[in-house]
């Protein structure tokens, strides 16, 4: 039950009004995932060591290439491809977000996840068991860095991808906040009401031909377009 108490409720509220509820994940369980990730890569380094007693120098070669990947690049791969979760994070229910609640990318997860040597430091993440106490969302000086965040997984907060719309071309070139609005209005359409996506449609009418009515249906489709879907 500590574990409990040590975790804190994040709130983020999304452009369109929308509060996101995410329960940052305190220090035992993100310990406990680490752990995990570290037995799992433990076990293919035994693998990729009798590789190279078998193989020889080419063998020797390949384990430390092996090595070299698992150590920088195993943590990223799972982050950015599985919802920010690597095993050990999955099997605890937690996983690594932007702090606006996005999915992680590649360039804050390989921020996050190289400067885990300076969390590490001086002794078995010293710096980054400081780092998390002294903050209220447990993050780590690779999460400041990377302004990341780890919380409990929770399905119904994630952000689902655009909906499939016939492409819609706008009446004429949109500016990349343009663009960039629409997509975000897109992303989170699953998660709003319909008055209020019809509400939202409403103030982007200038978007699209005079004396036509922007509807959820023509964003969509726009959105679709932007992200290339035919």
């Amino acid at each position: 039950m500590e574990s409990k108490l040590l975790d804190s409720v994040n709130t983020i509220q999304t452009p369109e009004g929308v509060d996101i509820h995410l329960r940052v994940a305190g220090i035992w369980p993100r310990s406990v995932a680490w752990v995990i990730d570290l037995l799992i890569r433990g076990v293919i380094y035994i693998l990729l060591g009798f590789l190279a007693g078998v193989l020889g120098d080419f063998g020797s070669g390949l384990m430390l290439i092996g090595f070299f990947f698992m150590e920088w690049f195993y943590p990223v791969l799972f982050e950015v491809l599985n919802k920010g979760m690597t095993p050990g994070k999955k099997f605890l229910g937690i996983q690594v977000l932007n702090s606006d609640g996005t999915p992680v990318g590649w360039s804050p997860s390989m921020l996050r996840n190289i400067l885990r040597t300076v969390d590490f430091l001086p002794l078995f993440y010293g710096l980054g068991f400081i780092s998390m106490l002294m903050n209220d969302r447990f993050q780590r000086i690779g999460d400041l860095a990377a302004d990341t965040i780890v919380v409990y997984y929770n399905k119904t907060a994630e952000i689902q991808g655009i909906p499939e719309y016939a492409e819609i071309k706008p009446a004429y070139d949109l500016s990349l906040e343009e663009q960039q609005s629409i997509l975000r209005y897109a992303e989170r359409s699953n998660q709003l009401s319909g008055a209020r996506l019809h509400e939202l449609a409403e103030i982007l009418n200038s978007l699209d031909v005079p004396a036509h009515s922007m509807s959820k249906e023509k964003l969509l489709g726009i959105a679709n377009g932007l992200t290339g879907r035919k």
